[in-house]
C-alpha cells in the first residue's frame, strides 16, 4: 500500500503522483513485452579502435584482473569486496545479511536498514556496471567466460527481480544506472547474445524504460535522481528507436535534460547539491547526453564552467577533495583508487571542449574517454601542465582556493545546497589544506547513509569538519539522514586574493562565527571570532588531521586536545584517525586562534 501525506502538495503534484501509481499498478499487473525486436548498431561509437589501442596497456591488464575476480564472485563495490558464493542473491545486503523478498516495489522500506539492508551497498552491485567491465575484458580477450558470465548473471537477475518488484525497483534513478550499464552491454556483445537471450534482455530493457517514464523524481528528488533518470530515458529512445515508445522518452527526456542543465548548475560551474562527488556524477550525466544530442553549442559555456570547477576541486594533485557527500560511485568504470575519480571526466572535457590543461594521462583517458569519443580520444595527450594555481573564488557554491607554494587550501564560505540540502554536510567555513598534495588539514568523508544513523549525523556535522562548534550545534538542523530544514546564513566579508587572505562569517541560533584564514608559503593562520548571546558557551576549534599533519608544527592561542577520530577514504569503510580540538567555555565574544608552520623543527607530538 502507497500512502505519502498531502500536507502542502499542490494539486499538480497530487495529481501526478496519483496518476503515478495507477500506471505503475497497470504496468505490474500485465508488463508490456516487445514484439519486434531491434537489430541495428546503437549509435555509439566502435568500440573496435579502442579496443586495438588500449589492448596492451596497464589499463586493459587492471581491467582484466578485476573481471577474473568478478568471474569469482568477488565485487569490487565501493571501498568494499563483497563475495557472494555461487549464486547471487540480488537483493541482498550480504555485509548484514539480510534480504528482502519480491515485494511490489512500493511496499519496500528501503531506507529502513534493519528490516532491507544498506540499499547504497546493494544497489551498487545491481548498477551492473561490472558486467559492463566484463563485456570490455571480453573485447580485450575474447574470452568466453565472460560473455557467458553476463548472459548468466542478468538470466539471474530477471529471475529474482520480476518486473516492478522488489529493492531493485525501488529508486527510478537504480533503474537507469541499469538502463545505462545494459546499454553499453547490448552496445559492446550485442551481436554475441544468442537469439532467445536477446529477445528476454531487450524486452527487460525496453520495460526499464517503462519505469522510468512512469517513475521520474520530479516531486520527489529533482536533483541528480531525475538528472539520471532522464539521461537514461534519453538514451534509450535515442539509442532505440525501434522501441514503441521511443519518439516520446526521446523528446521527453532530452527536454527534462535540457531544462535539468539550467536548473541544477549554478552560474559559477558547481551544481547546486553542494558536492564533490555529486558535482562529477552531474557533469558526467550532461556529457553523456550532449554527446546523443549531437553536442549543440549552446551547451558548451555550461560544460565549460562545470569542467573548470572540478578542474579546482582535483586540484594541483588531481585528487578528488570531499565536498558534501562521497557517493562512491561514477556513472562509468566505478574502479580504481576512488580519490583519483573525477580526472577521466575531466580528461573528456578536455578533449570535448579543447581545453588541453584538463587532459591527464592516458590511464584517464582509457577509463571513459576511449569508449564515450572512439578511437581519435586517444591521440590526445597532455601537453601543458594540468593543475590550477593561484587563488579562484566561485561565488555561488562559496568554494575559494588558495595556493601557495606547496600549500594549497580550499575553504566553505558558502551556504548549504539547494532545497532540503540533502547531500550537504554542516561544513560552514571549513577549510582543507594540502602540502605537497597530501592532506595536513581534511574532510573526514561520509561513511554511510542509513546503516547507522548517529554516524550518519556525525560524519555530516559540524563536529567532523574544520570549522568551529557552538555549544554542541550543528551549524544547521539536521531532519532524517538526508535533509537539513534548517540552514546557517553563510558570507564572504573578504576576498583578498593577492594577500592570501580570506574573511567570512556564518550566521546560526543566535551566533555569529567570523572566520580570518591568511596564507603564505610557509604559514597559515586562522583567527575565529564567536559572538553570540549571553551566559557562558562551550566553543570548540575542530582540526581533523591527514597524514602531512605531521610535516608542519601547530600553535594555538588556548590548549589543545587530542582527541580519536574517524576517516572514511569512500562510502562503507571507515578508518581511525585523530584531530586536535581547542575547548573553551566561556561568555562570548571569544577569539580562538590557531598557527600552521612549515619552517619551525620543533614539531607538535603527542
Amino acid at each position: 500500500m502507497v500512502v505519502f501525506s498531502l500536507g502542502m502538495r499542490s494539486f499538480a503534484e497530487i495529481r501526478f503522483r496519483a496518476r503515478q501509481e495507477v500506471m505503475n499498478l497497470v504496468l505490474a499487473a500485465r508488463p508490456p513485452e516487445l514484439s519486434e525486436f531491434p537489430d541495428s548498431p546503437l549509435a555509439l561509437p566502435d568500440p573496435g579502435g579502442a579496443v586495438a589501442a588500449l589492448q596492451a596497456t596497464d589499463y586493459a591488464r587492471s581491467l582484466q584482473w578485476i573481471a577474473e575476480e568478478i568471474l569469482a564472485h568477488k565485487f569490487p563495490l565501493l571501498g568494499l569486496t563483497v563475495e557472494t558464493g555461487h549464486e547471487i542473491h540480488w537483493r541482498r545486503d550480504y555485509l548484514r545479511g539480510i534480504e528482502t523478498g519480491p515485494l511490489y516495489f512500493r511496499r519496500i522500506s528501503y531506507l529502513d536498514c534493519g528490516r532491507a539492508g544498506d540499499h547504497k551497498v546493494i544497489w551498487e552491485l545491481n548498477r551492473h556496471q561490472h558486467l559492463v567491465l566484463l563485456a570490455q575484458a571480453y573485447l580485450f580477450t575474447q574470452g568466453k567466460e565472460y560473455k557467458l558470465e553476463i548472459f548468466r548473471q542478468i538470466e539471474s537477475w530477471l529471475r529474482q527481480n520480476p518486473f516492478q518488484h522488489g529493492i531493485n525497483w525501488a529508486s527510478a534513478l537504480e533503474v537507469a544506472f541499469r538502463a545505462l550499464s545494459w546499454i553499453w552491454i547490448y552496445h559492446l556483445i550485442g551481436a554475441e547474445m544468442p537469439g532467445a537471450f536477446r529477445r528476454t534482455f531487450l524486452s527487460a530493457l525496453y520495460q526499464h524504460g517503462l519505469h522510468l517514464a512512469e517513475n521520474l523524481s520530479i516531486y520527489f528528488s529533482p536533483n541528480t535522481h531525475l538528472l539520471g533518470e532522464a539521461v537514461a530515458l534519453h538514451a534509450l529512445g535515442e539509442l532505440f528507436p525501434q522501441f514503441p515508445r521511443a519518439r516520446k522518452w526521446r523528446e521527453r527526456g532530452g527536454a527534462m535534460v535540457e531544462q535539468q542543465l539550467e536548473l541544477q548548475v549554478q552560474p559559477d560551474g558547481s551544481h547546486f547539491e553542494q558536492s564533490s562527488y555529486y558535482h562529477v556524477y552531474a557533469l558526467d550525466f550532461f556529457l553523456f547526453s550532449y554527446l546523443l544530442l549531437g553536442r549543440p553549442e549552446h551547451w558548451q559555456p555550461v560544460l565549460i564552467k562545470m569542467a573548470e570547477f572540478l578542474h579546482w576541486l582535483l586540484g594541483p594533485s588531481r585528487r578528488i577533495t570531499f565536498w558534501g557527500d562521497d557517493d562512491g560511485g561514477r556513472v562509468f568504470h566505478p574502479y580504481g583508487e576512488r580519490a583519483q575519480f573525477g580526472r577521466a571526466t575531466l580528461t573528456t572535457c578536455g578533449i570535448l571542449l579543447g581545453r588541453e590543461e584538463w587532459i591527464g594521462s592516458a590511464e584517464d583517458t582509457a577509463e571513459q574517454a576511449a569508449w564515450w569519443l572512439g578511437k581519435d580520444a586517444l591521440s590526445f595527450s597532455q601537453s601543458v601542465r594540468c593543475a590550477p594555481a593561484g587563488a579562484r573564488r566561485f561565488a555561488d557554491s562559496g568554494l575559494v582556493f588558495l595556493e601557495a607554494d606547496e600549500f594549497f587550501l580550499e575553504m566553505d564560505c558558502g551556504g548549504f545546497g539547494y532545497g532540503g540540502a540533502g547531500h550537504s554536510h554542516s561544513d560552514a567555513l571549513s577549510i582543507t589544506l594540502r602540502l605537497a598534495g597530501e592532506y595536513v588539514l581534511r574532510d573526514p568523508g561520509t561513511y554511510t547513509y542509513v546503516a547507522d544513523a548517529a554516524e550518519r549525523a556525525w560524519f555530516r556535522g559540524s563536529a567532523a569538519h574544520n570549522t568551529v562548534r557552538i555549544d554542541d550545534q550543528d551549524q544547521g538542523t539536521q531532519a532524517g539522514p538526508f535533509r537539513w530544514p534548517v540552514k546557517p546564513d553563510v558570507q564572504l566579508l573578504e576576498w583578498e586574493p593577492q594577500e592570501g587572505r580570506i574573511v567570512a562569517a556564518c550566521r546560526y541560533a543566535g551566533f555569529l562565527h567570523r572566520r580570518t584564514v591568511q596564507l603564505d608559503t610557509q604559514n597559515l593562520a586562522v583567527i575565529d571570532l564567536i559572538e553570540g548571546p549571553p551566559g557562558e558557551h562551550a566553543c570548540e576549534q575542530i582540526w581533523q588531521l591527514g597524514p602531512a599533519a605531521e610535516r608542519v608544527a601547530l600553535t594555538f592561542s588556548h590548549d589543545p586536545v587530542w582527541q580519536k577520530s574517524r576517516f572514511s577514504p569512500v562510502y562503507g569503510v571507515k578508518l581511525p584517525a585523530e584531530s586536535l580540538i581547542v575547548r573553551v567555555k566561556c561568555k562570548l565574544p571569544v577569539t580562538i586562534a590557531m598557527q600552521l608552520s612549515t619552517n619551525d623543527p620543533a614539531l607538535l607530538r603527542r
